[in-house]
């Protein structure tokens, strides 16, 4: 019997990072309202976290409108942060 891939299997929750969960008070949502969530997202069964738009941009279009795709939104800047979770 051959395992199969995980993410064939996976419960992947997409989150939309301005408007999830505020985490410092500003009215647009941001990785630490992500954090601060991660305890009830894994209770809900979830294998991976799919954040998007998470790129740099003007948000003419709610940020789907990617001015660099080598930098990060500015409310996404602790990123390094998130990777040690």
């Amino acid at each position: 019997m051959t395992a199969r891939a995980w993410w064939k299997e996976a419960v992947v929750y997409q989150i939309y990072p301005r408007s999830f969960k505020d985490g410092n008070g500003d009215g647009v949502g941001d990785l630490r309202g992500i954090t601060e969530k991660l305890d009830y997202i894994e209770q809900l069964g979830v294998d991976a976290i799919w954040l998007n738009p998470i790129y740099r941009s003007p948000n003419d279009d709610g940020g789907y409108d990617i001015s660099d795709y080598y930098l990060f939104s500015p409310s996404l800047e602790r990123w390094q942060s998130l990777m040690s979770c």
